[in-house]
């Protein structure tokens, strides 16, 4: 009976660690990822608390990404700074840490993200993948007659196969954010228009949501690059593709439609607050001056056309030639200034 369990042992581990992998691989979407590794960490070690905290680059601060039994809510907007504490030492020297209750780290002390919990002891793992740390694995008070060198293994092999999950979502990411990104000023293309603007239209026209787009064209834009050069005249597009961003609401959506033409989108939005919104939008933008390079300060003016679902239409090519329509009459009559239709 010895010799049977033995043989199955090894095969079971196998089976165990197959599935862990599709579990980790079938999805590209970081949120499903996080749940597994989250629900992998809970099955094999019996522990008080379970978290997970990513790395924000920008800041290189650790945030909590996912947390067990409730303690999300309480873990949301706490920050760890890389260094500080169990999670930001992981984080600083890429090594996983184990604190036995019967050991005394004073890093511990700085663990307060628990509280009013008492932190005993804790186990944290580096999500380590070919790109650098992207995370700490950290699990509170584990049950120290569960802490074999079996299950320590078995944590460092999640840790390892999370992180490669986790670049690879992030890689995808990365790929569709540029399918659907202008180079040349950062905002969306019209591809990603047709798309998210077809999303609206069906709320509009299962829902009632109206929805309202402003189509600006640069006036004269031909001049800056005949004065300037087509360098300069790109950046410049850079900067006004910016500013839109800025003076966008923040539901607002911001493309770069082809050429100097560009699409503010304006989701919920009706006709009367879209015509006073973009208005605004192009007070403020054709006062705005762009420093180039020293000495070398432009502005911009724009004609736009508005128009708004249901009432100018209630597909794709007709919103969009509806404001086309609208902003080529502007250009018609004087330029600089909205055509509200």
């Amino acid at each position: 009976m010895t010799n049977e369990m033995e043989n199955r042992i090894p095969l079971a581990d196998l089976n165990f660690f197959h599935q862990l992998t599709r579990s980790l691989t079938s999805s590209f979407d970081l949120d499903t990822i996080l749940r597994t590794i989250l629900e992998q960490m809970e099955r094999t070690i019996e522990a008080e608390l379970w978290t997970l905290l990513m790395l924000d680059d920008a800041t290189q601060e650790l945030y909590y990404a996912i947390a067990s039994g409730g303690e999300q809510e309480a873990l949301r907007g706490l920050r760890v700074k890389v260094g500080e504490g169990v999670a930001g030492w992981v984080a600083q020297h890429g090594e996983s840490l184990i604190v036995p209750e019967s050991e005394y780290d004073p890093r511990l002390a700085n663990e307060q993200v628990v509280k009013p919990k008492s932190v005993r002891s804790v186990i944290a793992m580096p999500l380590r993948g070919r790109k650098g740390t992207h995370g700490v694995i950290e699990i509170f008070n584990p049950r120290a007659d569960r802490l074999t060198d079996y299950t320590i293994a078995f944590l460092h092999i999640l840790a390892d196969h999370a992180a490669i999950a986790i670049e690879n979502a992030r890689d995808v990411a990365s790929i569709q954010q540029l399918s659907i990104t202008d180079d040349c000023t950062g905002l969306f293309n019209a591809r990603h228009l047709y798309n998210v603007l077809g999303q609206e239209l069906d709320l509009c026209i299962h829902h009632g949501v109206p929805v309202s787009l402003a189509f600006l064209d640069l006036d004269c834009f031909k001049l800056v690059n005949d004065a300037h050069g087509h360098l300069v005249g790109s950046e410049l597009l850079a900067h006004t593709g910016r500013r839109l961003r800025e003076l966008s609401g923040p539901r607002d959506l911001c493309f770069r439609y082809g050429g100097d033409e560009f699409v503010v989108l304006m989701p919920a939005t009706a006709v009367e607050s879209a015509q006073t919104r973009s208005k605004d939008l192009l007070h403020a933008l054709m006062d705005t001056r762009f420093l180039i390079r020293p000495g070398l300060k432009l502005r911009v003016s724009a004609s736009v056309g508005l128009a708004t679902a249901p009432a100018d239409g209630t597909t794709v090519h007709t919103i969009i030639g509806a404001a086309d329509a609208r902003m080529y009459a502007v250009k018609t009559h004087g330029r600089g200034h909205v055509h509200e239709g």
